[in-house]
């Protein structure tokens, strides 16, 4: 089996590492080994969902680019709703309710 090998990794980022592979009751070696299978499967999927997409014309993400949702936003004749608190007032007034 390969062997991989990461150097220079921040001192901050291999306590995290150590410590979520404590909670795990895994060792350091096993929790990556974990953590690169876990992100080498859920890329793989991703990868074949965009291919087929791409194979069926079909963009189905719900993503928009920053052109395509200014060009909806100034092409829309619809108008927002007044009268909308705006999301700073939200965040003050539940950090208050602390």
């Amino acid at each position: 089996m390969p062997n991989l090998s990461i150097k220079n990794v921040p001192a901050e980022v291999v306590e995290k590492l150590r410590q979520r592979a404590t909670r795990h009751h895994r060792s350091l070696q096993g929790e990556l080994m974990d953590l690169v299978c876990r992100f080498a499967d859920a890329n793989a999927e991703a990868e074949s969902n965009d291919a087929k997409s791409a194979r069926e014309g079909d963009d189905s993400s719900g993503w928009l680019s920053i052109d395509e949702l200014a060009n909806e936003l100034a092409t829309s004749k619809q108008r927002p709703p007044r009268n909308v608190p705006l999301a700073v007032d939200i965040i003050r007034q539940e950090r208050d309710l602390r």
